[in-house]
């Protein structure tokens, strides 16, 4: 019988304390960009601050800023346009998260109701056109051309990656390499865009550029997959999300590929088809999970997740051993072994 606890065990506590370790080095610049954050959101519309008081209460880890700070630290030291720059990524995610809800009909993110739950769908959509209006008057006022096109290029990237996605959903079939180029869109393209943007703001180096780059590249292809497998596998206690929402809306990711790929029985073949493009009740997609550990499309999703961090974290070793540096590598292994 199938048991998630094979592949998950579920410690909060523990995993919110090694992120709070890691980003000791830069709890100060962490400040700072909080700061600019707030300052960034900030409106004269009643409505637009009181669901942006709601955002910054539930934000989430934070990984984005981060990346970015850490980049910065990493090559020359921060300026004030990289905690401007920071901001602006988290601007950036945050308004694709309200427009990702409202396409998903999510009715929760991090444990908490979706702002189009609370507020409708309509409010939630105009709240996301205001996080990205604001994301180009600040980053207009970063005066900063590169950093101009990075942004406006991994906009473009992120809107491809979600269409790839619902593209292939209506086929019904994705392929492996398909999948590889939806979410180094859709996902790794914006924590490449973190560290790069980083990299802009204090030294502007070519090769420290294409370093971080690649390593947020292949940090981000590992972070979604292992979001993909929470989507299967989480607990919506532990993770704070929907369980299960890939599946009931026909979203193929790798742990099925790999399975789809397998030479399956004819009735687990027929389950799975089933399954995945019909309705299906909470029996249904267990049975689909027990195939799926069967044939190892977990275990195979883990090994992509190992393989993409070992690449991100080789892309680093032109860079100086340093407190920083230690910093980005624990993040990457702590994606490895995070259970939310």
């Amino acid at each position: 019988m199938y048991n998630s606890g094979k592949w998950f065990k579920f410690h909060t506590v523990k995993q919110s304390a090694e992120l709070t370790r890691i980003i000791k080095p830069i709890i100060e610049d962490i400040k700072l960009f909080q700061e600019e954050f707030e300052v960034a959101l900030k409106s004269e519309v009643r409505l637009i601050n009181i669901i942006t008081k709601y955002v910054i209460r539930h934000k989430g880890k934070g990984i984005r800023p981060i990346l970015t700070i850490l980049a910065a630290r990493m090559t020359g030291g921060p300026t004030l346009n990289s905690y401007k720059a920071a901001a602006i990524v988290e601007l950036l995610h945050i308004a694709t998260l309200l427009h990702d809800d409202v396409v998903d009909d999510a009715e929760k993110r991090r444990g908490f109701p979706t702002i189009n739950k609370l507020w409708k769908n309509k409010t939630a959509i105009i709240m996301g056109d205001f996080l990205l209006s604001k994301v180009l008057e600040n980053l207009i006022r970063l005066r900063d051309f590169d950093a101009l096109d990075l942004i406006s290029t991994t906009a473009e990237r992120l809107s491809t990656g979600e269409m790839i996605q619902i593209e292939k959903s209506i086929k019904k079939n994705m392929s492996e390499e398909v999948y590889y180029k939806m979410i180094k869109n859709k996902t790794a393209s914006l924590l490449a865009t973190c560290c790069e943007i980083g990299v802009i703001t204090s030294s502007n180096s070519g090769q420290e550029r294409e370093s971080l780059r690649e390593f947020g590249e292949n940090f981000g292809m590992a972070f979604q997959i292992k979001d993909d497998l929470f989507d299967i596998l989480g607990s919506e206690h532990v993770t704070g999300k929907d369980t299960n929402s890939d599946i009931t809306k026909n979203m193929i990711t790798l742990p099925i590929i790999h399975t789809l790929s397998s030479p399956l029985t004819a009735s687990e073949k027929v389950h799975l088809k089933k399954t995945l493009y019909n309705h299906s009740s909470k029996k249904d997609i267990k049975r689909l999970t027990e195939i799926v550990v069967d044939y190892g499309g977990f275990e195979y999703a883990q090994k992509k997740i190992d393989q993409f961090t070992e690449t991100a974290i080789e892309a680093l070793s032109v860079f100086p051993d340093s407190e920083y540096k230690t910093s980005i590598i624990e993040l990457a292994t702590y994606n490895v072994n995070r259970t939310n």
